[in-house]
């Protein structure tokens, strides 16, 4: 990667928090540490990796993004409104009465949404069923699914891992989000995960681990998971900060779903400036 583009996905990246910021701040209280974790993720995948066109959202040669933790959507939200799949303004309706960016992804509803998601669990399987689809149609179309450290715990997920490589699904792309916290606290209290990359792989997944807020090295996994997967799915689990780049919640473990004032909004975008 170019020291230009990555200065350019880092910008968008910046652009996505504050706009996330903003839009949860208009509303008062969201899922901001969730979202934080994901964005330098989105920024490498809409500024460079993903095959979309925001003219046309639904067009049948597009890769697709499964967003299975539903509740990062004001983070997903952001880099749509920023590569033009809908207005900006939108973003100040997040959640309230007859928005279209309802607190929980809905493919329904959003522009750019390739499916509903908030049950956790869920979105993988749909995103093994995709690429399974895509599979029999002999697309040249990817899917990318981004899943949470703390979804992990649900029983689907490892149902999916399982469904995926035995069907040898080479066009589906899993991020782990491994931000080591979950509603209920850290994932190691919870219920301690181990080693994730050992597990995916155990599972016959092409399993990597890498840097979460790094575009770059981000970047040159799935590279390397393109190249050397042969015909198997890959993990690409993250190691990530809650809430990063978010001055007032940044690691705070009860920054899964709390309550934002206008100050602080303004005082973490200008941290961010």
């Amino acid at each position: 990667m170019e020291a230009a583009e990555r200065l350019s996905l880092e910008a968008f990246a910046k652009e996505i928090r504050i706009a996330t910021i903003e839009s949860i701040a208009n509303l008062g209280v969201g899922h901001i540490g969730g979202a934080m974790s994901i964005v330098d993720l989105l920024a490498l995948l809409y500024g460079r990796v993903l095959r979309v066109d925001p003219a046309r959202p639904t067009w049948e040669g597009r890769d697709r993004l499964v967003l299975s933790k539903g509740h990062a959507g004001p983070a997903l939200y952001s880099a749509l409104a920023i590569k033009g799949f809908f207005p900006r303004e939108w973003l100040a309706t997040l959640n309230k009465g007859g928005t279209r960016l309802p607190s929980h992804c809905d493919r329904l509803k959003t522009p750019g949404i390739d499916m509903s998601t908030g049950s956790l669990g869920q979105g993988i399987s749909a995103a093994c069923g995709m690429a399974k689809a895509l599979q029999i149609d002999s697309s040249a179309s990817r899917v990318f699914c981004i899943i949470g450290d703390g979804e992990s715990d649900e029983g689907q997920v490892w149902e999916s891992a399982q469904f995926a490589a035995h069907h040898r699904l080479g066009n589906l792309v899993v991020f782990t989000d491994s931000n080591r916290l979950q509603i209920d606290g850290y994932t190691d209290e919870v219920m301690g995960l181990g080693d994730l990359e050992a597990k995916w792989a155990a599972f016959g997944w092409y399993a990597q681990r890498a840097p979460g807020h790094d575009v770059e090295a981000i970047d040159a996994a799935i590279t390397k998971a393109v190249v050397e997967a042969r015909g198997r799915p890959s993990m690409i689990v993250l190691d990530t900060i809650k809430g990063k780049g978010c001055s007032f919640c940044e690691g705070d473990p009860a920054n899964h779903n709390m309550n934002i004032s206008a100050e602080q909004a303004r005082a973490a975008i200008a941290a961010l400036a």
